[in-house]
């Protein structure tokens, strides 16, 4: 019999990684050191590297995290205020 895996749903993975993100307070410019979101997801939570790849790959294809090409942080993007588009004045 095998154990159930809670985050073996790619959608599952991803929103407990993005409830993780969220736990910690970001450093300069909104980055999230990559090591303080794997580190509780693979031995807090006791996901997988397998699972904590897809579940990270979704909210990378999803636009809700942004990862810096040297993979040591992220970035939440649905938290970054949208730009509001102004009416031009009259003229």
């Amino acid at each position: 019999m095998t154990a159930h895996r809670p985050y073996s749903d790619p959608d599952a993975a991803a929103k407990r990684l993005l409830e993780i993100a969220k736990e910690v307070s970001p450093v300069h410019d909104g980055r999230i050191y990559i090591e303080l979101i794997n580190g509780p997801f693979l031995f807090r939570d006791r996901g997988s590297a397998a699972e904590y790849g897809s579940g990270l790959r979704l909210l990378i294809e999803r636009k809700q995290l942004e990862m810096h090409e040297s993979g040591t942080y992220v970035r939440i993007r649905d938290e970054w205020p949208l730009l509001e588009v102004q009416d031009a004045p009259p003229t």
